[in-house]
């Protein structure tokens, strides 16, 4: 047995504890070892929280106006979308996680480094070929450690330390993608156990 979910979420603080906390719901629902759910929930904490800063243009951030529904994913305005996309598929071995914004993308190679794609079998909706074509030079980036006395930057390198496989990307003209999975352990009695 497998699940997936995937939440659309505003570029708001409030949105990160909300993700967080409905992928713990999840893994304990399904039986999944505390310390790998803490270990994927703290990791999905810090690609949400970088959604929320760097997802959206720097206009759209500073005007401070309260979108409806129907305007936040109105890319039309010349601001970019208000939202992002978290989505996570559980199966027998693995949790796979993928967070997605619309904002400007990874940008130049002093923040991110080339690194050898991941061969592990994916969904076909969730590899990260899907995303991201495989000419495109952000296709697999790892992100380097930032200086020892910056205020910031240290949240891609902790779910790289966090999960087993990490892919930083941009879709091309749509923002930046996150996808990360971690093997899984089971609790006896899991409800997703494989049997």
């Amino acid at each position: 047995m497998s699940m997936w979910w995937s939440l659309h979420l505003r570029r708001e603080a409030a949105s990160v504890p909300l993700a967080r906390r409905f992928l713990l719901g999840t893994m304990e629902t399904a039986g999944v070892d505390p310390d790998i759910s803490y270990d994927l929930s703290v990791a999905l904490s810090e690609a949400c929280a970088n959604a929320v800063e760097h997802g959206g243009a720097r206009r759209d951030a500073d005007e401070g106006h309260d979108a409806g529904p129907d305007s936040a994913g109105d890319e039309s305005s010349g601001r970019a979308c208000g939202q992002y996309r978290v989505t996570a598929y559980l199966d027998g071995e693995k949790c796979r996680i993928e967070v997605a914004d619309s904002g400007p993308g990874f940008g130049a190679r002093r923040t991110l480094r080339p690194a050898a794609p991941s061969s592990v079998g994916y969904p076909p909706d969730l590899h990260p070929s899907a995303a991201q074509p495989a000419g495109d030079p952000s296709h697999a980036r790892t992100a380097v450690h930032p200086p020892a006395t910056a205020e910031s930057g240290r949240g891609l390198c902790l779910i790289e330390e966090l999960a087993d496989h990490v892919h930083f990307g941009n879709r091309p003209g749509r923002g930046a993608v996150v996808s990360f999975d971690k093997v899984l352990k089971w609790r006896e009695g899991a409800l997703l156990m494989v049997s």
